[in-house]
């Protein structure tokens, strides 16, 4: 397979793209845990503590999720410069460490959705 320039170019897009959408993830969460944590120092709920924790786990994953779609990112550069000098072979290598660190945050982010939808889920079933 020849490897151009435009191949790992291909990758800017959707690794900003994804960024942008952990980041907005990163955000909320972090907003939540700030509130349940101002409601536990006013109430001492067990359930309040609870949720903090649970959040605590999900902002762990989406950090990692973050470090590791960095990590593509800059491996896709890597791979650019190695194209421009002409080490095809070594840009092929780092160009597949690329995109198994995008499956990796891919992986981490099916995850966090799952931990999103059962917390959703449980807060459902206590309303009914």
């Amino acid at each position: 397979m020849e490897l151009s320039l435009s191949i790992p170019a291909l990758l800017f897009p959707a690794i900003s793209l994804t960024m942008l959408a952990y980041n907005a993830r990163y955000l909320a969460i972090a907003a939540l845990i700030r509130q349940l944590h101002q409601k536990y120092k006013e109430t001492a709920s067990e359930s309040v503590r609870l949720q903090v924790k649970k959040l605590s786990k999900r902002l762990t994953i989406i950090k990692n999720m973050q470090a590791t779609a960095i990590f593509s990112f800059l491996l896709a550069v890597i791979t650019m410069g190695l194209i421009y000098l002409e080490y095809a072979t070594l840009a092929k290598v780092v160009f597949g460490f690329s995109l198994l660190a995008l499956m990796v945050s891919l992986a981490l982010s099916l995850i966090e959705v799952q931990l999103s939808t059962k917390a959703l889920a449980i807060q459902l079933k206590d309303m009914e």
